[in-house]
C-alpha cells in the first residue's frame, strides 16, 4: 500500500509511475492529499479543543483549592460546553480517516525503474531466452490427446464432480503430479529455503495484507459463511506468517518455500489458448518466497530469476525469460518476470512461474518490520515466485518429451518417479 507521506512528497513522480501502469484515476492522487489535508485539520482542532479542556481542568482545580467556587462552576460550564464538541470531532475524524484508507488502497504498486512501458503483454520484454527447441516426430500430440491417449487426466469427471477446469489426475499423471511437486521442494530446499505447509484457505486480513484484496476479489473463491477465501497461491499464506511482526535486522533474510492446491476463478478464460492443463481453476504449484532487508531486494530479485532459471535447466525445457511491461504487470508487484517454456506440439509459449519484487507495499499493509542495528524500525522487503507451477510444466514435459513409443522423462525427474519412463 502506498503511503501519504510519499504521495505528498512525490506527487508528479507517483502519477507518471501509476500511468506507466496504466492506472486510469490519476486525480486519485489529489483527492488523497485533500483528504489528509482535512484529516490533519481535524487533528488540529480536536488538539487545540483538547488542550483547552484539559487546561480549564487544572484551573478549576486551583479555583476550588482557593475556595472561589463560583468561578470553578463558570469555568466548569465553559468546559462542558467545550466537551459537546469534542465527540463531533472525533466522529468526523474517524469517517475521513477511513475514507482515506479506502481510498488509497485502490493504488497498485508503483513499478520499479527497470519497468519498460507498455500496454499488453506483447510489449513485454525478452531478457534471455535459452534451452533448445525440441524436435517431435511426425504425428506428435498435444497434452490433451495424449493424457487422454494414456488415460493420465480425466477432465470430464473432474467436471462432473465439480465443474469445468478441475481436473482429476489418474494413476501415472497423479504419480507425476507427485513427483515434480516433491522434486521442486527439494531443488528449493538444497537452495537455503525452509519448507513450510500452510493453510489452503485465508482470512480477509491476510488477502487485503498481500494485495489479493480490494483488487482481485472476482478472481479468488470465497467461503462466505465464515469470510475465508480459497488461496490463489501459497504466496498468500506464508507471506502472512509475518504480518504484525518486528524482526530483528539479522533474522534478514527469511527464505520459504511451499506447496500448495491453487484455486482461481479465471473469469472470462475462453478459447484454444486455455484448453486441455493451459488453464484450470484448481492446480498445484511450488512458491518460494522471501522477506529481505530493503537495500538487498533488487539483488534478491536476481538471485532468485536465476534460482527458477536452473531449475528449468535441470528439466530440459527451452525456456525464456520476460521482464513485465507496466500494463501487464500485477496489483501489488513493483517489477515482474515471467518465465515461458516452448510447446512445440503445441507451437506457443507456456507461462510456467512469475518473479516478483513487491517491495514495501505488501510488508506496509501487513506492518511486517523489522529493527535495524540502531534499534530504528523499518519496513522489510517481500519478494516471490513460482518454482514452479505445474500444469504447464506436466503440459511441457509431456509434449516435449513424447516419442512414437511413450512419454520419456527428464533424468532428473526419474528417481522421483522411479522410472525412465512416464509412460
Amino acid at each position: 500500500m502506498l503511503q501519504v507521506s510519499f504521495l505528498r512528497q512525490n506527487k508528479e513522480i507517483a502519477k507518471q509511475k501509476l500511468a506507466i501502469k496504466h492506472f486510469a484515476n490519476l486525480d486519485l492522487v489529489d483527492t488523497v492529499i485533500a483528504m489528509d489535508d482535512e484529516r490533519k485539520q481535524l487533528q488540529a482542532s480536536f488538539d487545540e479543543m483538547q488542550a483547552k479542556v484539559n487546561a480549564a481542568s487544572k484551573e478549576i482545580g486551583g479555583l476550588m483549592a482557593k475556595g472561589e467556587k463560583e468561578q470553578a462552576e463558570n469555568l466548569k460550564n465553559e468546559v462542558a460546553g467545550l466537551k459537546t464538541q469534542l465527540d463531533p470531532l472525533k466522529i468526523k475524524m474517524a469517517e475521513v480517516e477511513l475514507q482515506l484508507q479506502n481510498t488509497i488502497v485502490q493504488f497498485p504498486n508503483l513499478p520499479h525503474d527497470l519497468v519498460p512501458k507498455g500496454k499488453t503483454p506483447e510489449e513485454n520484454e525478452l531478457v534471455k531466452q535459452g534451452g533448445e527447441t525440441p524436435t517431435l516426430y511426425a504425428g506428435a500430440q498435444a497434452h490433451w490427446d495424449l493424457i487422454s491417449k494414456y488415460n493420465l487426466v480425466d477432465f470430464e469427471t473432474g467436471s462432473k464432480i465439480t465443474g469445468s477446469g478441475f481436473p482429476l489426475y489418474i494413476g501415472k499423471g497423479a504419480k507425476f503430479q507427485r513427483a515434480l511437486v516433491q522434486y521442486f521442494l527439494d531443488f528449493n530446499i538444497a537452495a537455503g529455503y525452509t519448507e513450510y505447509l500452510p493453510p489452503f484457505m485465508v482470512n480477509e486480513a491476510s488477502a487485503f495484507a498481500t494485495g489479493q484484496l480490494p483488487d482481485k476479489e472476482g478472481q479468488m473463491y470465497h467461503a462466505t459463511a465464515d469470510n475465508f477465501y480459497l488461496i490463489p497461491t501459497a504466496e498468500v499464506p506464508v507471506t502472512n506468517i509475518y504480518r504484525d511482526v518486528v524482526l530483528k535486522e539479522t533474522e534478514l533474510p527469511l527464505q520459504m518455500t511451499a506447496y500448495s492446491p491453487c484455486f482461481r476463478r479465471e473469469a472470462g478464460s475462453f478459447g484454444k489458448d486455455v484448453r486441455g492443463l493451459n488453464r484450470v481453476h484448481q492446480f498445484e504449484k511450488v512458491e518460494i518466497i522471501q522477506i529481505v532487508h530493503p537495500d538487498k531486494s533488487d539483488e534478491v530479485l536476481n538471485e532468485m530469476v536465476a534460482h527458477v532459471e536452473k531449475l528449468l535447466v535441470s528439466l530440459g525445457l527451452q525456456y525464456r525469460i520476460l521482464r513485465l511491461c507496466g500494463g501487464d504487470m500485477g496489483f501489488a508487484s513493483a517489477i515482474t518476470y515471467d518465465f515461458e517454456v516452448y510447446s512445440a506440439a503445441q507451437d506457443r509459449w507456456l507461462e510456467v512461474s512469475s518473479v516478483s519484487n513487491f517491495q514495501s507495499y505488501q510488508t506496509y499493509r501487513m506492518k511486517c518490520r523489522f529493527k535495524d542495528a540502531a534499534g530504528k524500525i523499518q519496513f522489510a522487503h517481500s519478494l516471490n515466485g513460482s518454482s514452479l507451477a505445474l500444469p504447464r510444466i506436466f503440459a511441457a514435459i509431456v509434449e516435449n518429451y513424447q516419442t512414437e513409443v511413450g512419454i520419456a522423462l527428464p533424468k532428473v525427474l526419474q528417481p522421483y518417479f522411479g522410472a525412465e519412463n512416464l509412460v
